[in-house]
């Protein structure tokens, strides 16, 4: 999860180092494995299930090291005081995004999972302005228009010629709406809630500030993956492999990647940082090779330039 913005935070960002580029590719690197470990893991676990069991075990690791947010009565009350907009990040950040990411892996492949997930850039332009009175320049609309481009080019697999009979598996369709999902939740840190903003906001630390929304968003998760048992039962195929998967996505991706992303990005400021993201893909082609047999298309080569150049494009001045 993204650091939510202190408007008085000062913006001082370093030039890259290989410290600092080192640290910026941990998370992309988690990140992909987060993809390959989901697709490993589909039909071994529900994916509403393995959600709510990911961030489970990620709330216990996240209690001692954030535990001050609600380790005494005035903490606490300061956490109801804000319950409706720490309600919705935790919904949007743990309860939707990464559900629909596990539900995407189902159907669809974990290159194609987050070569689509890249473009959230696009929609959190698309969400700034529909929503949140954002003016697009033409350059974002051009940037827009081929980071488009290139999730197109996966969703037809590399065959434009049969655009007019797109079938969309439906893995694609889900991480299409964890990206507008985590487009609104970008949106919901940069234009925070009144009584998260400025002065008004809790003195959280990084581990604070994603135990709070764990704690909210875990009811999310767990929420759905009740109704999922009810509805299409729950029925877990247990194994030594499974324990470490869930260790994995509780540590890795849930707790690591998140706190090398907030040093990395104070270090060298956002923009610079919406690089590295974008080495998700090529690391998750790596390992989809390696452990799943799931060898990148030249397609898939082309549609990653396409989304590169689309964010490139975007943040020219």
């Amino acid at each position: 999860m993204l650091e939510l913005r202190r408007d008085d935070a000062p913006a001082d960002p370093m030039s890259l180092t290989p410290r600092v580029g080192l640290l910026l590719m941990v998370p992309p690197l988690l990140w992909a494995g987060n993809a390959t470990v989901g697709r490993l893991l589909a039909g071994s676990v529900p994916p509403l299930l393995l959600n709510a069991m990911r961030w489970s075990v990620a709330l216990l690791l996240l209690v001692p090291l954030g535990w001050r947010a609600i380790g005494t009565p005035q903490r606490r009350a300061e956490l109801r005081q804000r319950w409706k907009p720490l309600a919705l990040l935790g919904l949007l950040g743990v309860g939707a995004y990464n559900a629909l990411q596990y539900m995407a892996l189902q159907t669809s492949t974990s290159i194609n999972v987050t070569l689509i997930a890249s473009s959230t850039p696009v929609w959190m332009l698309l969400v700034g302005a529909l929503f949140y009175g954002e003016r697009i320049r033409a350059v974002q609309a051009a940037g827009a228009a081929l980071s488009l481009a290139g999730v197109l080019l996966v969703l037809v697999r590399g065959d434009l010629a049969g655009l007019g009979s797109l079938r969309l598996v439906t893995g694609d369709l889900w991480i299409l709406l964890a990206a507008v999902s985590w487009a609104f939740y970008s949106w919901q840190l940069a234009r925070p809630h009144p009584s998260l903003s400025g002065s008004a906001r809790p003195d959280w630390d990084w581990a604070e500030f994603i135990l709070v929304q764990t704690l909210f968003g875990i009811v999310w998760a767990t929420a759905a993956a009740g109704g999922e048992a009810l509805v299409v039962g729950a029925r877990v195929t247990w194994s030594w492999g499974l324990v470490a998967a869930l260790a994995y996505l509780a540590i890795g991706p849930s707790v690591l990647a998140y706190r090398c992303w907030g040093l990395g990005v104070a270090a060298v400021g956002p923009a610079l940082a919406a690089f590295f993201s974008n080495l998700t893909p090529l690391f998750a082609a790596l390992m989809s090779a390696a452990l799943l047999g799931q060898s990148p298309q030249p397609y898939h080569a082309a549609a990653f330039a396409l989304i590169v150049a689309g964010i490139v494009v975007s943040n020219r001045r």
